[in-house]
């Protein structure tokens, strides 16, 4: 009977020491993901906030005007579709930053509609 028992408290104990090697191994692995998620999510945001900006520069060169929306561009064929904000996961939240030119209205800028801050502790929606 004790041979059982020691049998059991060994196969107990080695189950114990997996179990730590695992959870050591998810306290490194862990943090390093949710990491790379967070400068994946900002690196999508830089190449949005470029592609749309570069669409506004490029309907205001051909048409003389900043468009209205963002719908426009889309209807222009500038942009395939509205990107979704990164950090809001929404078409519709990005700010839109008006022209403050009187005789060109519409769309000058494009931002983040999101309240988060970056890696560098800069506001997303400074960008």
């Amino acid at each position: 009977m004790s041979e059982k028992v020691d049998c059991d408290t060994e196969a107990l104990i080695a189950l114990l020491v997996v179990m730590v090697i695992i959870g050591m191994l998810l306290s490194i692995a862990v943090p390093r993901y949710f990491h790379t998620l967070k400068h994946a999510r900002e690196t999508v945001l830089r190449q949005d906030l470029a592609i749309l900006r570069e669409a506004i520069d490029k309907h205001y060169a051909d048409l003389g005007q900043y468009p209205n929306d963002l719908a426009a561009l889309v209807d222009k064929k500038y942009v395939r579709a509205v990107p979704l904000d990164p950090y809001t996961n929404l078409a519709d939240s990005w700010t839109l930053i008006p022209s403050e030119d009187p005789d060109h209205e519409g769309i000058r800028d494009v931002h983040s509609g999101a309240a988060e801050n970056a890696s560098d502790g800069s506001p997303v929606a400074a960008w």
